[in-house]
């Protein structure tokens, strides 16, 4: 069926579509009812069914035969390692990993934070806890001991599961200090800690902890436990740069039958298929497409340790798309715009076989339209920009491979996925004309896989995300929807800046910067001024073969933002500078800058991957 169709079916009974699709995965007991709504506006999808989503990730295919096809498949250029892990293997090694935890007392309800790098034995530990009934919580690997110990302290796991050390191209990073940090600083403290060590690292934490080999000698593999539809499969926290970190929960039975029904139709994979998610299974699309999606789906997930780009090897992307025959790949378009920074001629991809890619799909912030261009050009596949969050767990919008394709304008986001109807409203909750920049909201209830609530934190899900457009939940995305129906998302709303009272989207402004030629990457900040209220500034880096244009570049972005936007931008100001802040996921920073550029205090990201960099930008911006 077509998107159009589709999407049609769900808009004329959304419970019953999303019933349809249940289908898609295999129930302890089918649920019979869709949708409950008793308690508005924390709507609960399939409230009378029961699963086991490890049983959909891994016991199934062995059990329809096969057990023999690739689940995972670990490329560590890192550490020189690559692996290639079967169903049945994963299957052995997550039920040996259940048996372990549950021989620490865990068992259904109970947390188990889980603080590891990129390696096969995280991935299986997620799953454990799934064929439990247990929750996880992923911590992502290199968080501080400071924000580990908020973790624990929020969702009060039986259990800690780490790792003595994550490995990045310049260094290890020590994971064992920041345990034992944590341990000093949290309130709420673990029953067992269990520790994977590394050959980079073999020592680990002062804190007493049980080594890998120690935890799983003499288990007993763990059968699966039946769950609810609506029991909590993991939490998730938002990597929030001020105030406690939201723990986004997430229900067993919704995500399992989203994650399900994306994987085809949004991203065109089926079973057997190799899939990757060049990202980290500490944020929500490593959760989602690197763990669940592929395997829930039957396919095979790339699990890549280390940094594809960021390092002179601009053809890291290229060579595991060849070497793995990867049909699609998922990720940033900080990755590509930093391959197109070192290698703007597209040379390491004529390097490598990638006849078998069919598709690049974009997600985590706004892609520039050059950016998404190029690689076009280069790669010869539909590149297609989806936008989701954390909250949400899959798309919010995106244009359809699985359902094919329609024309989609590059700088939109696509169209609403099934089950999402979007709209645009001003500050005070009223519709906006078609075009026009506004809050993007959806209409309530959301579909499968969205969260019911924070963790341990009702009140906070209501203010934070229910309360400022009764009915609707607010994305805390600014944007505007065309004439077409296809959804523009132009930043976060507090990326709206006020110009002499024209409001002007900062993510449209850096669409023009980047289009000009030398620009590598560029983030545009607001600025207070005495007269206007607000004056957007530019912070821009350079493709590698263009550093001799450092002069000229700022003429030429204020040239083209003056013709493709006009004098009202009063766009003046553009600052060359050697990087741009980032967290260690590649999102830019842009909250910090904005806070620099107001003079207001902020707090130092937890992720980020230089600190030294802000004191570059409060330079750079005159606020040193």
């Amino acid at each position: 069926m077509s998107y159009d169709k589709v999407y049609g079916s769900a808009s004329e009974d959304v419970g019953q579509f999303w019933l349809d699709q249940c289908g898609l995965i295999d129930w302890v007991k089918a649920p019979q009812r869709a949708l409950d709504d008793t308690n508005a506006p924390s709507y609960r999808w399939f409230p009378d069914g029961e699963l086991n989503s490890c049983y959909n990730a891994l016991d199934r295919h062995v059990a329809a035969g096969r057990g023999a096809q690739a689940a995972l498949i670990y490329d560590s250029p890192i550490t020189g390692t690559k692996r290639t892990i079967s169903y049945q293997e994963a299957l052995d090694e997550c039920a040996l990993i259940a048996g372990g935890l549950s021989r620490l007392g865990v068992g259904k309800g109970d947390r188990v934070l889980i603080y590891m790098p990129m390696v096969p034995q995280a991935v299986l530990t997620m799953l454990a806890c799934a064929r439990l009934g247990a929750i996880h919580s992923v911590v992502f690997g290199g968080f501080s001991g400071q924000e580990l110990a908020t973790r624990i302290d929020d969702c009060q796991p039986k259990v800690l599961v780490g790792a003595t050390c994550g490995i990045e191209p310049v260094r290890v990073v020590d994971y064992t200090a920041m345990i034992d940090e944590a341990y000093q600083l949290a309130e709420h403290l673990p029953e067992h800690l269990v520790i994977l060590p590394r050959e980079q690292q073999p020592q680990g934490p002062a804190t007493s902890h049980l080594v890998w080999d120690q935890f799983l000698d003499g288990a007993t593999p763990a059968a699966c436990v039946p769950v609810a539809a609506t029991d909590p499969l993991y939490i998730l926290y938002t990597s929030g740069t001020t105030g406690k970190p939201k723990g986004v929960v997430r229900d067993n039975g919704g995500h399992a039958v989203a994650m399900a029904w994306s994987m085809k139709a949004v991203y065109d994979i089926d079973p057997g298929d190799v899939f990757w998610a060049a990202s980290d299974i500490g944020w929500v699309v490593g959760h989602s497409y690197i763990v669940y999606a592929p395997l829930i789906s039957g396919a095979t997930s790339v699990l890549y340790e280390g940094k594809p780009v960021g390092t002179p090897d601009a053809g890291a992307f290229w060579r595991v798309i060849g070497e793995h025959k990867v049909k699609a790949l998922f990720t940033a378009p900080t990755a590509i715009r930093a391959i197109k920074q070192l290698d703007s001629a597209g040379a390491f991809a004529k390097d490598y076989d990638l006849s078998g890619l069919q598709a690049l799909f974009l997600a985590g912030e706004r892609c520039d339209p050059p950016t998404a261009e190029w690689a076009g050009e280069l790669l010869g596949v539909p590149v297609i920009d989806n936008w989701w969050q954390t909250e949400t767990g899959w798309a919010i919008a995106s244009n359809f491979k699985g359902l094919g394709l329609f024309d989609a304008p590059i700088g939109s986001v696509g169209k609403p996925s099934p089950g999402w109807q979007m709209q645009v409203l001003d500050d005070d909750g009223n519709p906006i004309p078609t075009g026009e920049l506004g809050n993007i909201v959806a209409k309530l209830p959301m579909p499968p896989s969205c969260f019911p609530t924070l963790w341990g934190n009702h009140e906070r899900w209501l203010d934070s995300y229910m309360s400022a457009f009764p009915g609707y939940y607010q994305t805390g995305d600014a944007g505007k929807i065309d004439a077409q129906g296809m959804l523009h998302i132009m930043g976060r709303t507090d990326d709206v800046i006020n110009v002499a009272g024209h409001r002007l989207s900062t993510g449209g402004l850096e669409e023009v910067v980047a289009g000009v030629p030398a620009v590598a990457e560029c983030a545009v900040v607001g600025v207070a001024d005495q007269l206007k209220g607000q004056l957007p500034v530019a912070l821009v880096t350079l493709k590698a073969d263009c550093t001799d244009q450092a002069d000229s570049v700022g003429a030429d972005a204020i040239a083209a933002v003056r013709t493709k936007i006009g004098p009202v931008a009063a766009f003046k100001r553009v600052i060359v500078v050697g990087r741009l802040p980032k967290t260690r996921s590649g999102k830019i920073l842009r909250a910090t800058m904005r806070a620099i550029a107001d003079d207001r205090p902020y707090k130092m990201p937890a992720t980020i991957d230089d600190p030294a960099i802000l004191d570059e930008i409060k330079t750079a911006l005159g606020k040193g």
